[in-house]
């Protein structure tokens, strides 16, 4: 692509930080894509203050300051906060990467709401990650644990109980990993169903994978390919 391709807004899942998206970083910038993958931040009363509504204004922030209609891309919480903010800030296309389902998909949550704060900097443990990494090699499973976050767990709560959000005005891929049991296929699947987007689900691998797994860089490929038949090409 020419230096006129849209930026690429991507939008981290919970307890990580923009470092998850390196990989696609990588890609997407080869392809003239300028990639803005900021961390987002607590609310000024701290995390356990934090609403999901404080991550959405910034994901909405980010998306004015690229100076054009970005592509949007979201994983697991981001993939939400991403279809959140979409009818504001009305980008090129969406990309959503095993996103945890806004309100209507499911008719309960996948999992009971946490306490105030969710531990999963202050205790993780090179283990846990790498049972959640599976799909990972040594290096990605090192490079997470040093970066893992606390998370709020209102946020959390707010995301599992389900959002309401309105349709996207623009192409959309959901891209879910075969394995992943923490936003199973399924959902991904009726999520595109319901609005209309295109869906992708790789085999062999889980939640983490398409962003830090050996597959990471195929998955990036796959959405650039799938943004080539999507969007116009850009002037040149």
């Amino acid at each position: 692509m020419q230096e006129s391709a849209p930026p690429l807004v991507c939008v981290h899942g919970a307890g990580a930080g923009g470092w998850e998206w390196a990989i696609w970083a990588r890609v997407f910038t080869a392809r003239g894509h300028a990639v803005i993958a900021p961390d987002l931040m607590p609310a000024g009363d701290g995390l356990a203050a934090t609403r999901l509504a404080d991550y959405r204004a910034q994901v909405v922030a980010w998306c004015e300051a690229a100076g054009t209609a970005p592509i949007l891309a979201g994983a697991s919480l981001g993939g939400l906060l991403a279809l959140a903010a979409a009818a504001q800030v009305r980008p090129a296309a969406l990309i959503l990467v095993n996103p945890l389902p806004p309100a209507g998909i499911l008719a309960r949550p996948l999992h009971a709401p946490p306490g105030p704060i969710v531990p999963w900097g202050s205790e993780r443990s090179l283990a846990g990650t790498r049972r959640a990494l599976q799909g990972c090699d040594d290096a990605a499973c090192l490079y997470a644990y040093r970066r893992w976050r606390d998370e709020s767990g209102a946020v959390i709560a707010e995301a599992r109980a389900g959002v309401a959000v309105e349709p996207p005005r623009c192409p959309v891929l959901v891209l879910c990993g075969a394995l992943d049991t923490d936003v199973p296929p399924s959902v991904g699947r009726a999520l595109a169903t319901r609005i209309g987007a295109d869906f992708v689900c790789p085999p062999d691998i889980g939640h983490v994978d398409p962003l830090l797994g050996r597959a990471a860089a195929g998955c990036a490929e796959r959405a650039a390919a799938w943004l080539s038949l999507r969007l116009p090409a850009p002037d040149a």
